[in-house]
């Protein structure tokens, strides 16, 4: 099973961004979803996750107020809205899906510079 992040790119800072991430192959609506990111040099971080259900989400402190998860249970698809991006954004951003097995996507890189 391979999760398919889409969707990153080179944005100013304040500007939105989109990511999506495909999982096919799963029971989808079974997994608790997730975005991690790592920045160079840096360990990779926990940025957001929902509930199997959709009705929960959590984020890192430092994304609240700026990031929003939310998941297509009938896509089987979780996206990520990133608003009022900033430099410190910048990293690449994995999904991760969790049940009783786990699974990665490949990345996909975020870049916040004018």
């Amino acid at each position: 099973v391979q999760l398919v992040e889409s969707g990153g790119g080179l944005v100013q800072p304040g500007g939105p961004l989109r990511l999506s991430c495909e999982a096919p192959g799963i029971t989808f609506s079974r997994y608790i979803m997730s975005w991690h990111r790592q920045a160079p040099g840096k360990e990779r971080e926990l940025v957001a996750v929902i509930s199997s259900a959709g009705d929960s989400t959590n984020y890192a402190d430092s994304v609240k107020g700026r990031f929003t998860i939310s998941r297509d249970d009938a896509k089987n698809t979780v996206l990520l809205q990133m608003n009022s991006l900033k430099p410190e954004d910048t990293a690449v951003y994995y999904c991760f899906a969790r049940l009783t097995r786990t699974y990665w996507g490949q990345g996909t890189q975020v870049t916040v510079s004018s």
